[in-house]
Formats: structure tokens, C-alpha cells, sequence
């Protein structure tokens, strides 16, 4: 089956026009006309990865491998290297990040994995009413993640209403309308900026948000790919992050 057939397809399901201006999702490596036997569904990739993965297969991550323009191809970096054994195995890449967020992962994670109950959905930021102490609330997100730390900014006893974004959403912390938000890479600048607000936080990870990647687009994408013919595997990306107390 050619990319482009399957493009189509992940474009109607998500469509690329929703991404932001700074994002680079589409076809990173592969041409429109190639043709793959096997699909390869990842939140990211990494080297273990491509050592597993069989030539002339597509691989559709949820993270771009490439953000911004490269000036030099030498394979000392992150990007390069990788680039490279896709070339060599003739291994096509797709990348679905914020235009699948928007569409489909921040609802998906409120609602399935979390059991809010959502009664908005603005752009990237998912809203739901709570109405629990923070810290019955707190231990709720944390179990239902199973996240092995927390950082949190705590303004009030009381979670009314919540906004969720998956991944790293403290750039949109002025749009958040609700007395806490949940998000990851909260730096420390952006809790005394919650602080000012009177906004609490809840850090759910970066990883630990966005795992769900590809179960889900395998669930919306299945039924496709068996009319098609086409093998579709999943891949467990690790975190690159080891956690100590």
C-alpha cells in the first residue's frame, strides 16, 4: 500500500492544517509513493526501536523527530542518527503531534484514563467540573497515571472545575479558565506564575501523559489497516527520564 493512501487516511481522521505554526507534523522521511507492508505506531522514536524495526515499514510517532530546520546532517545527534538508519532501511515516518492533540489525546486521556467528566473541549484544553478537596482530587490523578512523584502549586482546598492539556501546556496557562490545570514540564517559573493566578497545578509528565499515543491511534486506525492488509505493531517507547528518591 502506498504512504500517500494512508496519509490520506490519517489526515481525515486528524487533519495536519490543525497543527501550530512551530510544530512539524506530516511526512518527515519516505516519499507519497513509497509502498509499506508494515505499520509501526510509537509515542517516539529511539535507536532500540529502529534496530527492531523491518525495512520499507512505516513508523507513525506522535513526536516529530525533526523541529526545526538542519544545517548539517553528521549523525552525532539525536535526530541525525536516527535519520540516518531510516534512510539506510528505507523506513518512512509520519508524525501526528499537535493536530492529534487537539483532535483526539487530551480528551481521550481526560475522559478514559483520568474518568473526567468533560463538559468543554477549547482548542487544546480539555475542561471538567471536579468538585473534590485537592488533595482526594491529587491522589485521584496520581493513581490513575501512576505517577511515582508529583510536583504540585496548591492556591486553594477545593478543585471546582479543571483543564487538562497532555504533554507540555504552561505556554497556554492564560488561557486556562479553572482553579486547576493539569499539564506537564512545569518549570519553576511557571508554578509562580500559577501562584500569581491562582491557579493550582498538578504535574502529570510529559511521558507519563502522552503514552497513550498509540494504543489509541491503533484502536482508530485498525479496523483500516486489516481492510488493507497492512501489519500493524505497537511499540512501547521508554522514557528517557529514571526517577530516584
Amino acid at each position: 500500500m502506498k504512504i500517500k493512501e494512508i496519509y490520506a487516511f490519517l489526515n481525515e481522521l486528524s487533519p495536519f492544517e490543525l497543527q501550530e505554526k512551530w510544530d512539524n507534523s506530516g511526512l518527515l522521511v519516505g516519499n507519497m509513493n513509497d509502498d509499506v507492508q508494515r505499520v509501526y505506531i510509537s509515542l517516539d522514536l529511539d535507536e532500540e526501536l529502529l534496530e527492531e524495526v523491518k525495512p520499507n515499514s512505516l513508523i507513525i510517532t506522535h513526536h516529530p523527530l525533526i523541529f526545526s530546520s538542519l544545517k548539517q546532517v553528521n549523525y552525532d545527534s539525536y535526530a541525525t542518527k536516527l535519520l540516518k538508519v531510516l534512510i539506510q532501511k528505507e523506513i518512512a515516518l509520519i508524525c501526528m503531534h499537535t493536530n492529534f492533540d487537539v483532535t483526539h489525546l487530551n480528551r481521550y486521556v481526560a475522559q478514559e484514563v483520568l474518568g473526567l467528566d468533560v463538559i468543554e473541549h477549547e482548542g487544546y484544553i480539555c475542561y471538567a467540573n471536579v468538585n473534590q478537596s485537592f488533595q482526594t482530587f491529587h491522589a485521584h490523578i496520581s493513581s490513575a497515571l501512576n505517577l511515582e512523584y508529583t510536583k504540585v502549586v496548591q492556591c486553594s482546598d477545593e478543585v471546582k472545575k479543571v483543564a487538562l492539556i497532555t504533554g507540555a501546556g504552561m505556554s497556554m496557562i492564560a488561557e486556562v479558565q479553572a482553579d486547576c490545570f493539569l499539564t506537564g514540564d512545569i518549570k519553576y517559573h511557571d508554578a509562580m506564575e500559577a501562584k500569581s493566578r491562582g491557579i493550582s497545578l498538578i504535574d502529570i509528565g510529559h511521558y507519563e501523559s502522552e503514552k497513550y499515543f498509540a494504543p489509541l491511534l491503533l484502536g482508530l486506525c485498525e479496523e483500516y489497516l486489516k481492510k488493507n492488509k497492512l501489519q500493524a505493531i505497537i511499540t512501547a517507547s521508554k522514557n528517557p527520564f529514571m526517577f530516584h528518591l
